[in-house]
This record gives structure tokens, C-alpha cells and sequence, in this order.
């Protein structure tokens, strides 16, 4: 080890990344032999050496870490002399020996100041997480509720969603940040919990009405459902109801929910609107979200607007007509089965789902024609899917033929079709074909695992 020679801390170490902190920490402790000469004699003595406090900043590192509590006690005192060091102190203030973490939780008390908590916040929050990690993440909240909020931008913008949590929980309490730049950063942070908690932050100031302005617009124009959904619901409060109808074609449930909320507190239905649009069947500018929010509020009798759908030029429109008619218990399977082949991945997924419950009425060979290595991935997938819910030798007949695949994935599918098949009670014993199949995938199976299958559809080994 670098340091137990005298290399420098920061040329041994990240110091900025507490992964190398702690990295340090547990690597001095996992070498259970490693006692360097200068803490030998102490290490094994019952009192701590006078001469720890010769030691420089380097070699006063792994006496932190020592595997001897009180090697790690004296160091902490010593410590003191040693700015550097601190991040050790704050492992240390999560110790598991009482005398090492009191002496280490006074010395943060003492040397912790805004510019170090800023430092060490990364730091602090990952030893939070531990046994006995609650009190440097207090004593980090403390002296960061002294912070001003251009001390605490470095935090607001560190990549760990952890401290940008913890920093915006800051400067929300102390409140540093203004409601339209709440708003901005609710509309852009990739975090969820850092996104609502901006979000309600900037939505409290809606009371004053010049906030309107800055604060809805980033919140409607959000890429998150969650946060569009809190400013879709805020627009009641602010006086703005009519302003959720555009949104009732939102491309997430979540905010079509809202914004029909939004829309029957004003008197207006959502049902109609939805049909209104429905009804236009060749506007290539129908929004999806508009065909599955019919299904979502409308009735069985609705279905007779999405069946048109199913040919309409956008993929999504088709796809989610599909969805609609199976949320309204209205599919036709003779008609959807062309589905199946659409170009659109996601129209012949939602047709596969859809035609699930009718799978044994589809013809076998027309299925099984479609798991072919011609046809598209998205197709072979589909047709596989619903092959496997029937069951019977038709599913094994087509989950061995995957098994060469020229997609991995489904490969992998297909053989856990294989492992898991048993004959259906109502298909013939003894059928030479099972028996074929299941010697082309022995590969699978152990010995006995295949002899079993084989006994169980009444084939000799």
C-alpha cells in the first residue's frame, strides 16, 4: 500500500469520490494480516503508543482504519491536526465502537463549516445509510442550513440523486429557490423524488397570482407524467380549468386522469370530447391518447368508433385502438388477427395481448407459419406468444423450432417453453412427434428431466 510508505493521499486517491474513501476504509480492514511496522508494537500493546502522534498524514490514514479500535481511537484524536483526514472522521462517526465514533462525532462538531459540508456531503450521505450514519447526515443539515443558495448550487447540480434530494430538501425548507426555477428544475431532473418535491414546492406559491405565469407552463410542458399530472391538477386551483382539455389526449393515463378530473369539476365530459375526436377517423392528427381515453371513460357501444381505427395511418392510433377494444371487452378476433403482421411493433404487441384469451381458436398453422426466421422479429414474437398459451404439442412444436432463432432473447424464450411444456390432458398418448421434439432439445433436460417428460406423454426413451 502507497500510503504505508508515505505516498501522498492525493496522488494514492480519488479524495473527491467517497467511493475511494470508503474503498480505503474496508481494504485496510479486509487485510487481516496487514500491520505495518510503525503500529505493530501498538497494536499489540494494551495502552495507545505516545509515539502516533509522529506520524504524518498518510500512515494517520490507515491507523483510521485500523482493525484495532483503539488504534482507530487515538488516530481520531490525533486526526485533528490533520484537515485532509476528515473524511475518515466521518467513517468513523459511524464506527461500531462507542469510544471511536464519540471521539470522531466531536471532532466533526468542531471542524465541520459550510465549505467542508460541501465538500463532504457526497461522503456523509453514503455513510448515512449505515448503522449509526444518522448522525453525521443531522450534523451535515445543520451546517448546510447556513448556506446561501449560490453555496448550495454545486449540490443542487451533483450527478447522485441522493444529495440532490438532500440539497433541494434544503433549499426548499430555507426557501433559496424561486417558484418558476422550482418549476424548471421539476420539469427536467431526471429524479422523481427530487421532481416532486420541486413540483409541490412550486406549486404552494400558486396563491400569489404573478406565479402562474413562470410556474404552469414548464410544469404542463414537463417530459414526466407526474410532474404534466401536478400541473394539469393545478390548473383548477389557478383559476385555468378550460386550459386541461388539451391534455385529455395526454400520451399518459395518469395525466388523461387528471385532466378529466379537472374537466368534469368545470361541468364539461370528457366523453364527448373524446368521441368528438374519435369520430374523424381519417385526421391524421388524432392523438393516441385520445383513442385509449374513449376506452378509459367511454362504454361497450364506444367500440363501434374505435373499430375504423384499426386502419388509421399513424401506429399509434392502431395500437392503441387495439388496447381500447380490449378495455371495452369488444374484440373481434377475425378482425384484429391481420394485426398481428403490422408493420408497428407495438400494434402487433397490443394485437398478441388482445387475442391471448382466444388463442385456441386461431389456426395453429397460420401461427406457427409466422414464427418463421422471414418474418419480422416483432411478428415471431407475437405468434410465439400465443402459441405457447395454447399449449399442447403445438407449443412445443413451435418453442423447438425457435431454439435456433436468430435472436437471442427469443432463443432463450423458447427454451423455457421447452423446460416448463407438459402434454394437455386431452391430446393422445404416445404421439412419436412429442418424442422427436423433445430428443432435439435434450440439450435442456437433464437425463432423468427428459425421461420423466417423455413417461409423462406416454413416448419410450
Amino acid at each position: 500500500m502507497g500510503l504505508a510508505g508515505g505516498a501522498p493521499l492525493t496522488g494514492t486517491l480519488d479524495v473527491a469520490d467517497p467511493g475511494d474513501w470508503l474503498a480505503l476504509d474496508g481494504g485496510v480492514r479486509e487485510v487481516s494480516r496487514f500491520h505495518p511496522p510503525f503500529l505493530l508494537e501498538w497494536a499489540r500493546s494494551a495502552a495507545p503508543p505516545a509515539g502516533l502522534a509522529r506520524l504524518d498524514e498518510s500512515r494517520l490514514a490507515i491507523a483510521l482504519c485500523h482493525r484495532d479500535g483503539r488504534v482507530r481511537e487515538e488516530a481520531v484524536r490525533q486526526a485533528v491536526r490533520h484537515p485532509g483526514l476528515l473524511p475518515l472522521v466521518v467513517i468513523r462517526c459511524a464506527d461500531w465502537v462507542g469510544p471511536v465514533r464519540e471521539q470522531a462525532r466531536q471532532l466533526l462538531r468542531e471542524a465541520l463549516d459550510v465549505d467542508a459540508a460541501l465538500g463532504l456531503a457526497p461522503l456523509v450521505l453514503r455513510v448515512g445509510r449505515r448503522d449509526r450514519g444518522a448522525f453525521g447526515v443531522e450534523v451535515l443539515g445543520r451546517v448546510l442550513r447556513e448556506a446561501s443558495g449560490g453555496q448550495l448550487a454545486v449540490l443542487l447540480a451533483d450527478p447522485d440523486r441522493v444529495v440532490r434530494r438532500f440539497a433541494y430538501g434544503l433549499a426548499v425548507e430555507g426557501r433559496l429557490l424561486r417558484p418558476a426555477e422550482l418549476a424548471r428544475v421539476a420539469a427536467r431532473d431526471r429524479d422523481t423524488v427530487v421532481q416532486d418535491l420541486c413540483a409541490t414546492a412550486a406549486l404552494a406559491a400558486l396563491a400569489d397570482e404573478d406565479a402562474h405565469e413562470s410556474v404552469l407552463p414548464p410544469l404542463l410542458a414537463a417530459r414526466t407524467p407526474r410532474t404534466r399530472s401536478a400541473g394539469v391538477t393545478a390548473l383548477r386551483r389557478a383559476g385555468r380549468p378550460e386550459q386541461a382539455e388539451p391534455f385529455l389526449g395526454d400520451r399518459s393515463a395518469l395525466v388523461r386522469a387528471c385532466a378529466r378530473y379537472v374537466v368534469r369539476q368545470r361541468g364539461g365530459d370528457p366523453a364527448a370530447w373524446y368521441r368528438e375526436r374519435c369520430a374523424a377517423a381519417d385526421d391524421p392528427g388524432l392523438p393516441p391518447g385520445a383513442v385509449i381515453g374513449l376506452a378509459e371513460c367511454g362504454d361497450r357501444a364506444d367500440a363501434g368508433l374505435l373499430r375504423p381505427l384499426l386502419a388509421h395511418p399513424a401506429a399509434g392510433v392502431r395500437a392503441r385502438a387495439v388496447a381500447g377494444l380490449r378495455a371495452l371487452g369488444s374484440v373481434d378476433t377475425e378482425r384484429l388477427r391481420p394485426l398481428l403482421d403490422d408493420p408497428a411493433p407495438g400494434v402487433a404487441r397490443e394485437t398478441a395481448t388482445a387475442l391471448l384469451p382466444s388463442a385456441g381458436e386461431l389456426p395453429a398453422d397460420w401461427l406457427l407459419e409466422r414464427t418463421g426466421s422471414e418474418r419480422p422479429r416483432h411478428v415471431r414474437v407475437g405468434a410465439f406468444r400465443l402459441l405457447d398459451t395454447r399449449g399442447g404439442i403445438v407449443a412445443l412444436r413451435a418453442a423447438v423450432g425457435l431454439l435456433e432463432d436468430p435472436d437471442r432473447k427469443l432463443r432463450v424464450r423458447a427454451g423455457q417453453s421447452v423446460q416448463r411444456w407438459h402434454p394437455s390432458p386431452d391430446e393422445p398418448q404416445g404421439d412419436a412427434e412429442v418424442g422427436e421434439l423433445l430428443d432435439r432439445s435434450r440439450h435442456l433436460f437433464s437425463d432423468h428431466g427428459l425421461r420423466l417428460r417423455k413417461w409423462e406423454a406416454g413416448v419410450e426413451s
